[in-house]
């Protein structure tokens, strides 16, 4: 891609201009402010600047060739448009459309396709920063893509891992140790035989804890320690970010567009979050968190490389003397100590 096109790029980067909105294709149109940012179009109202709307530059169809320009979110949007007459608004829209369908494969024109994929790409990575693109797609990723993504998570995980445990009665205990730790917040807790020496998260809310942690233990305060502290490393970042970051642009961009990661985005993904070390999580948020769930620190503390760090937090562990309330009842222990077998 020439300098020019790339200068142009930069120029449109904070670009604004009014515009008029139309939510459905029931609903009346609206004035409004069209913001051009790195990786969105936010269309806003002209007062309060307050979001309205959220659109996915990759994702942005023209639908007229005429000015004012009419612009959609993407296909299926029902109805929703904008109006745009700005002519520096409606050159940036066409700049970032023309760098997006130069990199798309065109059959038949494989050394077309090649040129113009590359160059593409490198709009895309020069202009559409990886980072902000992730970010992005983060950000406007609905519950649905969350719970699709996790799903898909979760199978290439069972290649390190193997299938989860499934004794019935086993399967029933860990939905009570996701109450309890969690209180009514929507957590699954899967145990695995093989393939991990630490609990790792995935999206959608999904915990994988080690069979040695049941199998290994008198009682579920470890157990129940160690899926605590998980859940609070998936809200040190947004699990979809290693996971996009493994993906790769390319296919984060094909989620943006289409809704789907192509096919293979995910190969090895388990292998390396298997592998992957967990951050820490900061001291004074596991004795917050640990003393509101009432649950004792130390029997998970056991479970790491004792250090200064699991000392000190061992000796302000709020339950030294064990839960003050159980952490689950003995029959419900006994059948999650067994879930593997």
């Amino acid at each position: 891609m020439n300098s020019r096109r790339m200068t142009a790029l930069r120029q449109y980067a904070r670009l604004e201009c009014p515009g008029l909105w139309r939510e459905t294709a029931e609903a009346p149109r609206r004035e409004v402010i069209v913001f051009f940012r790195e990786a969105s179009l936010i269309i806003a109202d002209p007062r309060s600047e307050q979001p309205l709307a959220h659109w996915s530059l990759p994702a942005v169809q023209r639908l007229n060739d005429q000015v004012p320009a009419i612009y959609a979110p993407g296909d299926d949007q029902d109805g929703e448009v904008v109006e745009i007459e700005e002519a520096d608004m409606i050159a940036a829209l066409s700049t970032v459309r023309g760098a997006i369908e130069a990199a798309r494969p065109h059959p038949g024109r494989l050394r077309n396709w090649m040129l113009g994929g590359v160059l593409g790409l490198v709009v895309l990575g020069a202009f559409f920063v990886p980072g902000a693109i992730i970010s992005h797609t983060i950000d406007v990723a609905p519950a649905a893509t969350r719970a699709r993504l996790g799903e898909m998570a979760l199978a290439d995980m069972v290649r390190v891992t193997g299938a989860p445990c499934a004794a019935p009665l086993g399967r029933a205990a860990t939905e009570t140790l996701a109450t309890r730790v969690f209180g009514a917040a929507s957590w699954k807790i899967i145990v695995v035989r093989e393939g991990l020496d630490h609990p790792v998260h995935l999206p959608n809310r999904q915990i994988l804890i080690p069979a040695s942690l049941v199998e290994n233990h008198d009682s579920p305060d470890a157990v129940a320690g160690a899926a605590l502290a998980e859940g609070m490393r998936s809200q040190l970042d947004d699990p979809l970010r290693p996971l996009l970051q493994h993906a790769g642009l390319w296919a984060t961009l094909r989620l943006l567009t289409t809704g789907r990661l192509p096919d293979g985005a995910m190969n090895g993904y388990g292998k390396a979050l298997a592998e992957d070390r967990p951050p820490e999580v900061p001291a004074e948020e596991l004795l917050t968190r640990f003393t509101k769930a009432q649950v004792p620190l130390t029997p998970w503390l056991r479970t790491l490389p004792q250090t200064e760090r699991t000392a000190a937090l061992m000796a302000d562990d709020p339950y030294p003397e064990g839960a003050p309330r159980p952490i689950m009842d003995d029959n419900e222990w006994v059948s999650l100590s067994g879930i593997c077998r």
